[in-house]
């Protein structure tokens, strides 16, 4: 028996991943909430719903909202995020003086101000018991750190892609999905990093967007390597082109062959031996453009 709920999804982040709350009262988006998520008592925006979603299929956790804002509220809020850029400032000239290899990304206060937690982000681990020691003398509260990966670097800084527009994880990417070099060469892309990175450094999340269109277009289609019967004759594939629709053979005379996917898909020609497209490289290693 499905298990379905009304459901809002909420942000406590711009562009952060979506918590989920349930809500006696109506709701839209745009709206400011309050909510606890991960680390305390945080304001939130809705950003859709309601949505009446089946909780067992989705596998996702549901809480109850407090409460929409109040005209106190707003008046708090605002008071935490101006002291949260203050913060911003004065723990960036503290990791400044301490000399730690760390770059700070934000501060934010707790709705209730009963942590203030700091976003950053470093190429390796972090000794910051120091610094830790020193904010918590100066805010007189409870503080956290949290050390976020070069993905969620560029979501908190922003910046422009190759495409010419701002980066896909500023404006609506909210969840990270892992992209390999299998996803650039379903797309028969040339593997060069400094061409399929993105400013973060890894591989661009855009080569996800049409993998599955790809994966359509290459069923029952040999890949690269693999050995087929064209015109009594036993070839090898040598390429199997997604844009001319070609697949490319030689047969064991040394002759080539031209074949177009439509032989393949209409005559179904004997394929002795299969190389599927996702299996003609398994490398999944995200390459860096640092180190190439």
């Amino acid at each position: 028996m499905a298990l379905i709920a009304k459901v809002y999804a909420v942000e406590f982040l711009p562009f952060g991943k979506l918590n989920y709350f349930s809500y006696e009262g109506e709701l839209k988006p745009g709206d400011h909430v309050l909510g606890m998520s991960f680390f305390g008592l945080e304001a939130g925006v809705v950003v859709w719903g309601p949505r009446e979603i089946d909780l067992e299929e989705k596998e996702i956790e549901v809480k109850g909202l407090l409460r929409t804002f109040t005209q106190e509220d707003f008046l708090q809020h605002e008071k935490n995020v101006h002291d949260s850029e203050e913060a911003f400032r004065v723990c960036k000239a503290k990791i400044r003086a301490l000399g730690l290899p760390m770059k700070l990304l934000k501060a934010v206060y707790m709705f209730d101000r009963a942590k203030l937690l700091f976003y950053f982000s470093a190429e390796g681990r972090v000794d910051f018991r120091e610094l830790v020691k020193e904010l918590a003398h100066t805010f007189k509260i409870r503080i956290e750190l949290r050390q976020v990966g070069v993905r969620d670097e560029l979501k908190f800084i922003g910046a422009l892609g190759m495409c010419g527009q701002i980066v896909c994880c500023r404006r609506f990417l909210r969840d990270f999905e892992a992209v390999t070099l299998k996803d650039a060469k379903k797309q028969q892309l040339m593997i060069n990093p400094s061409k399929i990175s993105g400013q973060c450094r890894r591989l661009l999340c855009c080569l996800q967007y049409e993998t599955n269109i790809y994966d359509d277009m290459m069923k029952g289609i040999p890949g690269q390597g693999s050995i087929v019967e064209f015109e009594n004759k036993v070839c090898k594939v040598l390429n199997s082109n997604v844009f001319t629709k070609i697949v490319t053979v030689q047969n064991d005379s040394g002759q080539t062959e031209m074949i177009p996917f439509d032989f393949f898909l209409s005559k179904k020609p004997r394929i002795l031996i299969e190389v599927s497209s996702s299996e003609e490289d398994n490398l999944e290693v995200i390459p860096d453009i640092e180190d190439n």
